[in-house]
């Protein structure tokens, strides 16, 4: 089944134009070339640029670092309802993310083919979870899960959890 295509407006640009600009602005201030803007009932309700070099953290991508921002701001962990515009192609981590945060929509402009011709190429991620786990780059090694089960079984008889 095909998506119908939508018409992108004038609001939707001047979004992604902040996004851009927080991509190239970033660069001067020691970050990596990705910036992403939430929005949510045409309010931005945060921003984000991507940090990693400087805030010595793998995961401060734009779109991540953004997430943060907005839970912070919203008092939630849901972004419900919000769009996300961001400069580039989410990677895997950021896309997961941003799934796990329940936005509507993702817009973005630079493609993943574009991030992996100036050296952000996350191909190497994706075949890695297509391969079973003996075959990966990184061992992964299972074990005491009798011990760890523990927790999940205290977590699914809980009557008060607030589940995400």
């Amino acid at each position: 089944m095909q998506k119908e295509l939508i018409e992108i407006s004038e609001e939707d640009k001047r979004f992604m134009q902040q996004a851009i600009q927080l991509s190239v602005d970033n660069i001067d201030e020691g970050g990596g070339p990705f910036g992403a803007v939430i929005v949510k009932d045409g309010e931005v309700v945060a921003t984000g640029a991507n940090r990693v070099v400087p805030n010595n953290d793998p995961t401060a991508h734009a779109e991540v670092t953004a997430i943060r921002n907005a839970c912070k701001k919203l008092g939630t962990f849901s972004l419900d309802g919000c769009t996300v515009y961001t400069s580039c192609e989410p990677c895997p981590m950021c896309l997961s993310a941003l799934y796990w945060a329940r936005v509507k929509r993702i817009c973005y402009a630079n493609t993943k083919a574009d991030a992996a011709e100036i050296e952000f190429d996350d191909s190497f991620i994706y075949d890695q979870l297509d391969l079973p786990y003996e075959n990966r780059a990184i061992q992964c090694d299972h074990f005491m899960r009798n011990e760890a089960i523990a927790a999940f079984k205290k977590w699914a008889s809980k009557t008060d959890k607030k589940c995400y």
